[in-house]
């Protein structure tokens, strides 16, 4: 039913690392889902489909956001090599990728990338591995209110997905379309994704409000494409409760 009603979905080999970071508590305490693969979320936070396509990618994007705790008690920062434990108990045969480092594969190809703000560096492991590079952008997905829901892979399985606050995600995919760093090839699809999830967030999501409040609290750098967003979409803030 889910495939027939073509609703967003994730690659096994995605599901299959979420399901172990769930079990060993690293999911939602330790990492989220920063990629493409965090649109089919956005669709159930939504109960709407956001388009068709968009969340197609051959990479699983991962950050890190602190250390794991047990009860209460966190454990130190610096020990043990969680991800890459977790990671090899899904795949033993991934590796690191020599010439990315922040990037791990498996024997098909399969291509995991581990990603950390610069404020959460210190809560990794040492010997962990892959290793980020800190990324100041980061940061920005750290805010809000996350999206936490279950959704079914492409093999059948299913996966809980914890991802950044879907108004963050937007305007970060929508930066990222105007950075020349980024593959030429992904640019596009960013921007589409960015402008596709800050209309669901506008029709569909209005418990994540996108108002003058909201506007408030972004930095200079994404402020810019929230308003040209607002102005291109005629979106304007809610109305105050008749209360």
């Amino acid at each position: 039913m889910y495939r027939a009603m073509r609703l967003g979905s994730i690659s096994g080999e995605a599901a299959a690392i979420l399901r172990e970071a769930d079990r060993r508590e690293l999911l939602g305490n330790s990492l989220i889902v920063v990629g493409t693969n965090a649109m089919p979320a956005y669709e159930v936070e939504a109960q709407h489909r956001i388009g068709t396509g968009l969340d197609e990618t051959q990479v699983f994007d991962m950050a890190w956001i602190g250390h794991l705790t047990f009860a209460g008690t966190a454990p130190s920062p610096h020990s043990g090599d969680p991800f890459w434990r977790m990671l090899k108990a899904v795949d033993s045969t991934y590796t690191v990728n020599t010439e990315r480092n922040f990037q791990a594969r498996n024997a098909k190809a399969y291509e995991v990338e581990l990603l950390v703000a610069p404020s959460r560096v210190a809560s990794m492991g040492k010997t962990d591995k892959p290793v980020p590079m800190p990324l100041p952008e980061q940061e920005w997905l750290l805010n809000g209110r996350f999206v936490d829901h279950v959704i079914c892979a492409r093999d059948g399985s299913a996966a809980r997905i914890v991802a950044p606050d879907p108004r963050w995600f937007a305007l970060h995919k929508l930066w990222m379309s105007d950075q020349e760093k980024r593959t030429a090839l992904k640019r596009p699809k960013d921007r589409k994704q960015g402008l596709r999830l800050l209309d669901s967030i506008a029709r569909h999501m209005p418990h994540y409000a996108l108002d003058d409040t909201f506007a408030a609290e972004l930095p200079d750098e994404l402020r810019r494409y929230f308003d040209d967003w607002r102005q291109n979409s005629g979106a304007t803030p809610p109305p105050p409760p008749a209360w």
